[in-house]
């Protein structure tokens, strides 16, 4: 029993050599958008640059200002502060001089912080690192079709979720036809990338930041348009850094303006199992003569039109053709397309695509609208904010994170098993040493009586 308990538990503990490396965080979106038709439609390819740190980056940071309320409780966030405090949440005092643009409001005084000084037995362990950002979208209203440009902010939210004071650095990601107006602490560094100075900020604190962007008037023409921001993390007396990403999207109403044609989509949303979710485009003809209506999808890299329906044809990975037929005067086509996307594009997600809707009257000129719409997944929220164990018992999760003995090179989990497999060997030899010795003992035993010589005649 002992020698068959042991053996089972050595071999139980090999699993451990076998341990997963921890998750990485998910590197800022990406894209790049399908290029354009020969007519000159939306969808030129305009790629944004993924951000990198090799220029220095400047010695101011943005200007701050109070963070949105949080009206429904955030995505998975293990290191996320206190959702909601009575008072206005701290905002962190800038690393270097903040420029005199915009004062961040003044620290609460009667707030209680957001993590005990003592943590309990089951908090984490002092000193972890933590950051998380999310984004809001760059959405353009009904001016803009009157405007040569409009500027417009980009809101970035920014939490401390570790638990140590902080500095926190900003880098964005503009799509073509967007530029920076002009953010206080913010440098370009080319292709659309730009960085900005770090802010100092206390476990806990979670404030906002508005970018400045100028949206070009033509800009619509290369839709859909996405973009990408980064923050990092590091503390003196920690080793290493952290980072989260999160894409936005650049959202066009319907437009240019032209009359006789209508055109909606729905945003596309998927769940967190990342299984296909549906767009729907309702096409109008406002016009008094009926009209051939058509609609073409745009999407972004990795989200496709899976299985176009009928009278949908595939031009490209990334851009559906449908003709959805005749479109009666003051009559409304309604459109669904099942859409897919890889997990590296929900990752990257917010994202935008486009829809183009044209209808071609009886008699006259051919009209045509566009907009874009807003993608979303469950799996961009979800994403860890800091790097996770792998999952496993509670004595597996403890050592995942201890990483190889330099003296040894194992694991305290792979030390374990190795002794286990050694004292079974040696019960084994032991519990074999035990039953030759006994077996030697019983055969050098005294031997009986002889048996008495028979008697002669």
């Amino acid at each position: 029993m002992l020698l068959a308990a042991s053996l089972a538990f050595g071999v139980a503990a090999l699993p451990g050599w076998a341990i997963a490396a921890p998750t990485v965080a998910r590197t800022a979106a990406a894209q790049a958008d399908p290029p354009g038709d020969p007519a000159g439609e939306p969808g030129d390819e305009t790629p944004p640059v993924e951000p990198t740190a090799t220029d220095p980056a400047p010695t101011e940071a943005p200007p701050t200002v109070p963070p949105p309320p949080e009206t429904t409780a955030p995505a998975p966030t293990p290191t996320e502060p206190g959702a909601t405090t009575p008072a206005g949440p701290v905002d962190p005092p800038p690393a270097t001089t903040a420029p005199g643009t915009t004062a961040p409001p003044p620290p609460a005084t009667s707030a209680p912080s957001p993590h005990p000084s003592a943590p309990g037995p089951d908090a984490p362990a002092p000193g972890r690192l933590g950051v998380r950002v999310s984004t809001e979208d760059v959405t353009l209203t009904e001016a803009y079709w009157n405007a040569e440009d409009t500027t417009t902010t980009l809101r970035v939210i920014v939490t401390n979720t570790g638990e140590v004071a902080e500095l926190i650095r900003l880098s964005y990601t503009l799509p073509a036809g967007l530029t920076d107006a002009g953010t206080p602490g913010c440098a370009e560094a080319g292709s659309g990338e730009h960085h900005c100075g770090g802010w100092l900020t206390a476990a806990g604190d979670r404030f906002s930041a508005l970018v400045k962007v100028r949206v070009d008037g033509a800009a619509w023409r290369q839709m859909p348009l996405s973009g990408a921001v980064r923050v990092s993390a590091s503390a003196p007396g920690v080793a290493g850094s952290t980072e989260d990403n999160e894409g936005f999207a650049v959202l066009f109403p319907p437009g240019p303006p032209v009359p006789g044609i209508s055109l909606d989509a729905d945003g596309v949303a998927f769940d967190i199992s990342g299984a296909a979710s549906e767009l729907d485009v309702r096409l109008g003809n406002t016009g008094r003569v009926d009209a051939v209506g058509r609609v073409e999808v745009v999407l972004p890299a990795g989200v496709t039109v899976s299985t176009p329906p009928a009278g949908c044809a595939a031009l490209s990975p990334a851009r559906t053709r449908c003709d959805v037929g005749a479109v009666p005067a003051g009559g409304t086509v309604t459109l669904r397309l099942p859409v897919s996307a890889t997990a590296e594009a929900q990752r990257d997600a917010p994202l935008a695509g486009a829809v183009i809707g044209r209808v071609d009257p009886r008699s006259g000129r051919a009209r045509q609208l566009q907009m874009s719409f807003r993608i979303t997944a469950a799996a961009a929220m979800s994403t860890p904010i800091a790097t996770p164990a792998p999952a496993g018992s509670q004595g597996v999760l403890a050592a995942a994170g201890a990483g190889p003995d330099p003296a040894g090179g194992l694991t305290p989990v792979q030390r374990s098993a190795v002794v286990l497999i050694v004292v079974s060997v040696l019960l084994v030899v032991l519990a074999l040493a035990l039953a030759t010795t006994s077996l030697r003992r019983r055969l050098a035993g005294p031997a009986g009586p002889a048996p008495a010589p028979a008697p002669s005649d």
